[in-house]
């Protein structure tokens, strides 16, 4: 009897395991990243076309500002200043920075449900956890130097935004002015996709970008922030050493765990901002 009892125990322990609903697939930011099989890089041509199962269609509209859209149809921009293009849409979540007018506006939107600022108005680091079910939004806060080169005003100033979905971690570094801590670098956890700002004075430093993507190892690099093909040429001949170069000449890519290439590679994506018959 007590045989049967435990076994109807174990039987109902993994029963009720499936049965409960997971509107986000769980991802491995915070635990160890495992092995994953070849894939490939799959283009899409519009910015509105429905997505597969588990996957994220990132589009590079400017300077430093993605749209990143999930299966579901949720739609979050990165360093929102305002403007996504003359196509009609209104982002369910927007991200910003407050280096440059570049990177923000001061009258997002109303019609936006969610807007993230990367700095504190009162102060001290902004910790946002923005928990949607198919997707979260966190940040890390870093510092912004002054133009003499310290961090008076600009503590915790920028901050790396994450965004959970599909399984996948995505990182877009912001303006990124320093190398992060050790403890910024545990709360980012594992990035599989990172948005790096290349341009090599106005953020980072070349070699030191260098060196923080080489430690975040991310299977795939998006740059971004690059003012011509000669910065961009620069920092892409700095990371062919230990990265696959891949220039698409598309504006946008789809992602999902198992089209995430076997060798970190860097994506190049051309901007272009969004249109009407997009």
């Amino acid at each position: 009897m007590r045989l049967i009892l435990a076994l109807l125990v174990v039987f109902l322990a993994c029963a009720s395991g499936p049965a409960v609903a997971q509107d986000r697939r769980p991802s491995h930011c915070i635990a160890l990243a495992q092995d994953l099989p070849d894939g490939i890089f799959v283009h899409r041509a519009a910015y509105r076309d429905p997505l597969p199962d588990n996957s994220v269609r990132l589009r590079y509209v400017a300077h430093a500002t993605f749209l990143i859209r999930t299966p579901g149809g949720l739609n979050l921009a990165t360093d929102y200043t305002g403007f996504l293009g003359t196509g009609d849409l209104v982002p369910d979540v927007v991200t910003m920075n407050r280096a440059h007018d570049t990177h923000w506006t001061p009258v997002p939107d109303p019609r936006i449900p969610h807007v993230l600022p990367g700095w504190n108005p009162e102060g001290g680091p902004v910790n946002h956890h923005l928990d949607l079910g198919e997707v979260l939004v966190r940040s890390v806060s870093t510092d912004i130097r002054s133009w003499s080169g310290g961090v008076a005003d600009g503590r915790d100033g920028n901050a790396i935004f994450v965004f959970e979905v599909a399984g996948l971690c995505i990182g877009h570094l912001g303006h990124l002015h320093h190398e992060p801590t050790p403890e910024q670098y545990a709360a980012l956890g594992r990035l599989d996709v990172v948005m790096a700002p290349v341009d090599g004075g106005m953020t980072l430093d070349l070699p030191t970008m260098i060196r923080v993507l080489q430690r975040l190892r991310a299977s795939v690099v998006v740059p971004m922030h690059w003012f011509g093909t000669g910065t961009l040429d620069r920092f892409l001949a700095g990371m062919s050493q230990d990265f696959r170069i891949e220039r698409t000449g598309a504006s946008e890519t789809v992602l999902s765990l198992r089209s995430l290439p076997p060798r970190p590679t860097v994506l190049v994506l051309s901007p272009a901002f969004l249109r009407d018959d997009d």
